[in-house]
């Protein structure tokens, strides 16, 4: 068998049953990992890889499965955004302001995956810096390359996680979604992406961007993959004040539309979406009315304010987050005359220009004489964009629709361009808003053998139901015009 072909699921029998070690899989994986690096144009998924303490981890992990007392995560490996600490190894964000920052404590998920579960870490992933961005190219530490086509944007801002799931450097990863930060990027890449119910999953550990977006969740080869991660990582954290008070959950899949109410918003279907994605989520209709779903249009009205309504909470909250980070505490400082001088140069040349214009835009918002003007307003569209899905929900079961407007782009191609580059998200925004859980699970390709993914929304904390109708998506026939 090829240990870079099996899911998680996959990896998981054949440890119980003694067909594969830990070890004989974390091997398989740092040498699709150097093999790249060597490649002339290299995915580079990782910022860091941990080669040999995910050995260490590895040999531990088939001792525990050699004891009896295991799980069914462990022994396998996988790889984390590189903005979730891990105690005693670098948490970077992407940003050279961290650059030398060691961290202290493990994130509440890592403690769950690493500790309890006995997965092996493999490395910290690559992502926009501190996770703002669509493509991961605003990295200190480099771009990352889509695997389907080496020339293009893996999505963002978790785009190294994606692409190492895609490209088989990881058979599942952690990635960290704000406002379609995991969805998008495994749309482009063609895995499976989860975006949780705000407050299922701790936050704990997860270095902020805004704390009222952010959410941790798996990204993985399929769906029971990502159902299986979940369960693993849901759960109350007393540590988390925004932690939903409710137990672990074991998600379990039951295929299945016949009668399902599948609404589609007409606002989705807007100019600018690309005209195979258009054909691609029409040809996913069209099959899920054949399995037995009622495709029922629906409307969500406030759709349109999405995008400039996220990018005032968002910045606001990152202005305020990333406050800490001034050359004084820890990771780069500038060598400066005076502290002031010392906060101005260690901030101009540790942040990128991304995230200085983030950090402009929402210290621009919630200043005196504006914060009624735009922050306070932005805080009462969101309310009637929740409203929205509140009244939909009403006459369907979940949401779907396209994940991206557009398959993945040429590197550099909205680089110049900020706006359009943020319209990359205005299918995924909205549940960040809202709170609501999402995935994009693939459903095909583009002619020049692009993936395409389709986002499933449910209601809070309806992700088993979310599970249930991507799984029926993914076993339906794939919209294949290509195949890469």
């Amino acid at each position: 068998m090829d240990i870079l072909d099996l899911t998680l699921t996959g990896l998981s029998s054949a440890l119980s049953e003694k067909k594969l070690s830990s070890v004989e899989i974390t091997k398989a994986y740092l040498s699709a990992i150097e093999k790249d690096n060597g490649h002339p144009e290299p995915i580079h998924a990782y910022i860091a890889v941990f080669a040999d303490h995910a050995l260490e981890a590895a040999k531990k992990a088939d001792q525990r499965i050699q004891s009896g007392n295991f799980t069914p995560l462990t022994g396998i490996p996988i790889g984390i955004k590189d903005n979730m600490n891990l105690k005693g190894f670098s948490t970077t964000c992407g940003s050279k302001i961290l650059e030398g920052y060691t961290a202290t404590y493990n994130a509440a998920v890592l403690d769950k995956l690493i500790l309890q579960e006995g997965m092996v870490p493999l490395g910290k992933m690559n992502m926009d810096e501190f996770a703002m961005g669509s493509s991961t190219e605003t990295s200190h530490y480099g771009i990352t390359r889509n695997p389907y086509d080496r020339k293009r944007i893996p999505g963002g801002s978790s785009g190294g996680s994606a692409a190492a799931v895609a490209g088989k450097l990881s058979p599942a990863a952690l990635g960290s979604d704000t406002g379609g930060s995991i969805r998008q990027p495994a749309s482009l890449c063609g895995v499976v992406g989860l975006k949780p119910t705000y407050g299922l999953v701790s936050r704990y550990g997860l270095v902020a961007f805004a704390s009222s977006l952010d959410q941790i969740g798996p990204i993985t080869r399929t769906v029971e993959d990502s159902a299986l991660l979940l369960s693993a990582i849901s759960g109350h954290d007393r540590l988390d004040s925004t932690s939903l008070s409710i137990p672990p959950k074991k998600y379990a899949l039951k295929e299945g539309l016949k009668d399902v109410r599948l609404g589609v918003p007409k606002e989705y279907f807007i100019s600018g979406m690309d005209q195979e994605v258009k054909d691609n989520i029409n040809a996913t209709l069209k099959k899920c009315e054949e399995a037995g779903a009622k495709i029922v249009e629906v409307s969500l009205p406030h759709s349109s304010y999405a995008v400039p309504t996220y990018y005032i909470v968002a910045t606001a909250e990152a202005s305020s987050n990333l406050e800490r980070f001034d050359g004084v505490k820890y990771g780069f400082r500038a060598p400066s005359q005076n502290l002031s001088d010392l906060y101005f140069k260690s901030r101009s040349e540790g942040f990128g220009s991304e995230v200085k214009r983030r950090i402009m835009l929402g210290t621009y918002v919630l200043s005196a004489g504006y914060y009624d003007a735009y922050y306070l307003k932005a805080l009462k569209v969101r309310t009637l964009i929740k409203m929205d899905f509140d009244k939909a929900f009403e006459k369907v079961d979940f949401i779907i629709g396209p994940t991206s407007p557009t398959p993945a782009f040429k590197i550099g191609e909205k680089t110049d361009d900020p706006i359009a580059m943020y319209l990359s998200d205005i299918y995924t925004i909205s549940i960040n808003l809202a709170g609501l859980p999402g995935i994009s699970v693939p459903t095909g390709f583009t002619k020049s053998g692009l993936p395409i993914g389709t986002q499933i929304i449910g209601k809070l904390l309806d992700e088993e139901g979310i599970f249930n109708v991507a799984c029926s998506i993914e076993k339906l026939p794939r919209n294949i015009s290509a195949v890469n």
